[in-house]
């Protein structure tokens, strides 16, 4: 900030009458420039969530199943009068079993898939655009005024 000081002049190098001239009577000045910066923070905020669940959907299902049963066939013929020996009896009796095949359904149950769910982090870059100000010193003149610069780098302040 000394080196700025050299711009505005040297207060030896100054004259009492000039001093008088200015409304400030100042014999020295500093002014100090800022700027503006970006800072940035970032925040987790609650995007949402997944919920995984099931639900319990119930269809009607045919299915065909071939099935086999017995059946007794009667045949009756005709005899042409044949003499027998046999008395008549109710006594005698045939018995001819007759089966088949009934359905029987047993439901179980097997697992399809399974459906899982996690969380990742995924970096991404996002472009923020922000307008940002700062302040240039500009050294005005009026009258004969010599402004002797210090050497310090500031060669001329209107044009760097």
């Amino acid at each position: 900030m000394s080196d700025f000081l050299g711009l505005f002049g040297d207060d030896r190098a100054q004259n009492v009458e000039n001093e008088d001239r200015h409304e400030n009577n100042q014999t020295s000045g500093a002014l100090q420039l800022h700027k503006e910066e970006v800072d940035i923070t970032k925040n987790k905020v609650n995007a949402g969530e997944v919920v995984l669940s099931k639900e319990v959907v119930e269809e009607q299902k045919t299915v065909d199943v071939p099935v086999m049963h017995e059946e007794v066939v009667i045949k009756r013929t005709k005899l042409n009068n044949e003499r027998s020996d046999e008395p008549i009896s109710s006594e005698e009796t045939i018995h001819i079993p007759v089966s088949q095949e009934e359905v029987e359904v047993n439901k179980y149950t097997v697992t399809t898939e399974e459906i899982s769910a996690a969380k990742r982090e995924v970096e991404e870059t996002r472009h923020i655009e922000e307008t940002l100000k700062h302040e240039e010193a500009h050294v005005n003149t009026t009258g004969s005024v010599d402004i002797i610069s210090d050497d310090s780098g500031f060669e001329d302040i209107n044009h760097s």
